[in-house]
């Protein structure tokens, strides 16, 4: 496996069992959506909804409590599906960017995490233009880390790519809170779950499921 791709790159319900997700399958605009009901998970644990600012603090409390990484999908985008032809790394202009609503969430979420004194350890993105900038109005510096480039339709290397994120992940020290800022591919692979653009997935050292939502709070 490709040793870049496991160091990263510095640049620029039931609540049994002490398991519990928050979830709402909505786009931009979903949020940390207000405590309610929602379906069950594959193993039957209930999906909880939670919204707004409110929520964004419970799931810091638990994140703070428990440790893990909050995969961030990048936020909303222009119209399109994958990248252009003409696709370049490291030169934007080629590349599908964010919107001006992807942007103003990422500000958004940013300065939601600040009001609430939510610090993460690290913060680390994918080298698509799209997520450097979803990482950089959210929480100001990153690290760019090959592992979570976009493999879709073929690109990249995506069994090393997985490889590289759950050993990341099984090392993680107790306690420690990472963002990652990724692609909807590379979300699903290691949970199971389809992100919209904008959501976010707390998930543990083995890659469970823990929380989700959107940006939008």
């Amino acid at each position: 496996m490709n040793a870049s791709l496991t160091k990263p790159q510095p640049l620029g319900a039931t609540v049994s069992r002490r398991r519990w997700c928050v979830g709402l399958a909505a786009g931009l605009g979903a949020s940390w959506s207000a405590l309610t009901p929602g379906v069950a998970l594959a193993d039957n644990t209930a999906v909880l909804a939670w919204g707004g600012r409110e929520g964004l603090g419970l799931l810091a409390r638990e994140w703070r409590r428990e440790g893990g990484v909050l995969l961030i999908r990048h936020a909303a985008t222009e119209p399109g599906l994958g990248d252009p032809p003409e696709f370049v790394l490291g030169q934007c202009r080629t590349q599908r960017n964010l919107s001006e609503e992807g942007r103003q969430a990422s500000r958004q979420l940013g300065l939601a995490f600040r009001q609430l004194g939510i610090q993460p350890d690290a913060v680390r993105s994918s080298q698509w233009c799209r997520c450097q900038d979803t990482a950089r109005l959210a929480f100001g510096q990153f690290e760019d880390w090959p592992a979570l480039n976009s493999t879709f339709a073929g690109q990249g290397d995506a069994a090393g790519q997985q490889m590289a994120l759950r050993q990341r992940l099984q090392n993680l020290p107790a306690g420690r809170m990472e963002v990652w800022v990724t692609h909807q591919v590379n979300m699903t692979a290691l949970t199971g779950a389809y992100p919209a653009m904008g959501e976010g997935f707390l998930v543990n050292r083995q890659a469970r499921l823990l929380a989700r939502g959107g940006l939008a709070v």
